[in-house]
């Protein structure tokens, strides 16, 4: 049996103190006292509000009208003239437009009340025994629009000018209206809000909410339906036509969209 040589005593005590410090470093990692990186800083995050509801809203159509008696006749007048050629058909429209001019002028029609819509000088066409179309002649006619400002002697005028320019003349047709439809509109405009603005209260009220503030409005076109237009026959031999002018309506409409509180 081999004798077991005793160990050296600076080893020994050296082993011993390297067990001791692995123990004291290891003993640090699970407390945490050895010294980490150093933490990366907090970010902060930005609080985003919650959007707000948008404000319920409710949108009406509002109507109005307004009437009034019309105080302007609108005349709508022509002369004209067939002759064999171009520039003699010319001539002799001239001769009955002056004609025509001199009857109005006698009636008391102011001549910026009086305005050419129309003249025109055309080939007349008859038909040959060949079945071939032919140049007969030419027709000038010129037309023309009178204001009657004393509506209630629109019928004189017009027989004035029937007897003056005889089978030259046609009076194709009347219309009434008002001198000043700015304020017929105006009341008509003043309805159509009224009504809308109502309408908007009553819905307010049934869904249970309380009218707020106007978000927005806009207008249709105004009409003025029926303006007491009127074709009427004329006799040769009258002095007078007989003319019903009724009244003018003025029809306005609303677009309102409200705020329901």
């Amino acid at each position: 049996m081999t004798p077991r040589t005793p160990e050296n005593p600076g080893r020994t005590a050296a082993r011993t103190a390297g067990l001791l410090a692995a123990a004291l470093v290891l003993g640090g990692l699970v407390a945490g006292t050895v010294p980490a990186q150093a933490a990366a800083p907090a970010r902060t995050v930005p609080f985003a509000a919650a959007p707000a509801a948008d404000p319920a809203t409710v949108t009406v159509t509002g109507s109005g009208s307004a009437s009034a008696a019309p105080d302007l006749a609108i005349l709508s007048i022509a002369v004209e003239a067939d002759r064999t050629t171009a520039k003699e058909a010319m001539a002799a429209q001239t001769t009955e437009a002056e004609n025509l001019l001199r009857v109005l002028r006698a009636q008391g029609i102011e001549d910026r009340d009086i305005r050419t819509d129309s003249l025109s000088v055309m080939p007349v066409y008859t038909q040959t025994s060949g079945g071939e179309s032919k140049v007969s002649g030419y027709q000038a006619v010129q037309s023309f629009s009178v204001k009657v400002r004393a509506i209630d002697r629109a019928g004189q005028v017009i027989g004035a000018v029937n007897e003056a320019a005889r089978d030259a003349g046609r009076v194709n047709g009347v219309v009434f209206d008002v001198a000043d439809p700015g304020a017929l509109r105006a009341k008509a405009r003043e309805a159509a809000y009224q009504d809308a603005h109502e309408k908007a209260q009553q819905h307010a009220r049934l869904s249970g909410h309380r009218l707020g503030r106007l978000v927005s409005l806009s207008e249709g076109e105004s009409t003025r339906p029926g303006q007491g237009a009127a074709s009427p026959s004329i006799s040769a031999d009258g002095a007078s036509v007989p003319l019903a002018p009724g009244e003018i309506e003025e029809h306005v409409t609303v677009s309102a969209v409200y705020e329901l509180l």
